[in-house]
């Protein structure tokens, strides 16, 4: 049995060491009873019927996207075995037909997986988040997932992350990003949810196809959340997550990079795709002078590149007026389409 790093845990942190402290750090921590006080969770501690019920009062109509997997994929949802394709079917549903399918599927011995992820609030549940609000982020929407027992396969964010289990248990294994390459992730534009995932079964690892693996466990995180317990995990942490009741809820945040309201094209994701394609007919040589480059410009590694020239010559280096921004992006966009 794998012998798991804890992760740090914390209760009734305040606000400012929580952004001042631990965000800068990019380290993963545990808040026990951070939503405690939200009536979604105490609706979910008095039952599933009860968090149904409290869901249902906020339900504006409209369609939501599901997954669902037959119960031969034993919750996890994946690629197939030749990933070509995926191994759950995925159709729009009316939220209140799917809260009472879930109820109905909690009763049964053998059930599909099935899931709802990434709702956006104000589009299905307005109201919900005005009765269950986190002072953390009074001007970021969460996003709602729900479902049964299942599986998310190990993946990244690209932005910071607050996920607060609401109802059931979830049980979560996190890999820091230096352990990428030990991960085996697998394409970067066809996925099974729209991030990349590692190909490699966390609870039924094949090591002799994967071998790195090993070392990427002896650096693995892990913890299980109940109703009101949060967990950061920052962005670019490789994270697989485990719904352990038949009836489970999750809000999370996502204020920074790619998911911050701000956020601009290209993204991170969309700048390393560009970078493959650009350097791909490049010699492992050629790649590796280009990463003093990137070491030097980018991740500033050693002299601050801009230390030593004068502010109105920095352009691309310094600070850009969101006109000039946008002419950056109007030429690459143009070489791009050459």
């Amino acid at each position: 049995m794998t012998a798991y790093k804890q992760i740090p845990e914390y209760k009734n942190i305040p606000e400012e060491q929580f952004f001042n402290e631990i965000v800068p750090a990019q380290k993963p921590i545990v808040i026990r009873d951070f939503a405690k006080h939200w009536p979604i969770v105490d609706a979910a501690k008095s039952g599933p019927n009860e968090f149904v019920g409290y869901l249902n009062r906020f339900y504006a109509g409209g369609k939501a996207n599901i997954a669902l997997g037959h119960p031969c994929i034993n919750g996890r949802f994946f690629y197939t075995d030749d990933m070509q394709g995926v191994n759950f079917i995925r159709g729009d549903e009316r939220l209140d037909l799917f809260l009472f399918r879930l109820l109905e599927l909690a009763e049964k011995e053998v059930y599909p997986a099935v899931s709802i992820q990434n709702i956006s609030l104000s589009d299905i549940l307005p109201g919900l988040n005005n009765e269950n609000k986190s002072s953390f982020f009074p001007d970021v929407e969460p996003r709602l997932w729900l479902g049964n027992e299942g599986t998310v396969s190990t993946h990244y964010d690209g932005s910071d992350n607050v996920a607060c289990v609401i109802a059931g248990r979830r049980r979560f294994t996190l890999f820091p990003p230096e352990q990428t390459a030990n991960l085996y992730p697998g394409s970067l534009n066809f996925t099974p949810a729209g991030a990349p995932v590692s190909l490699v079964n966390v609870h039924d690892p094949d090591l002799d196809r994967y071998p790195r693996f090993r070392t990427a466990l002896n650096h693995a995180y892990s913890a299980e959340l109940g109703p009101g317990d949060a967990i950061f995990m920052p962005m670019l942490w490789w994270h697989n997550v485990d719904s352990l009741a038949k009836v489970n809820g999750l809000m999370n945040y996502w204020w920074t990079g790619s998911g911050a309201k701000d956020a601009a094209s290209p993204t991170p994701i969309d700048s390393l795709s560009m970078a493959i394609l650009a350097m791909r007919k490049l010699t492992p040589a050629q790649r590796n002078s280009w990463r003093y480059l990137f070491d030097h410009y980018l991740f500033k590694q050693g002299v601050d590149p801009v230390s030593y020239i004068p502010e109105p010559c920095q352009h691309v280096l310094g600070e850009l007026s969101p006109e000039d921004e946008r002419s950056i992006k109007d030429y690459l966009i143009e070489k791009l389409q050459q």
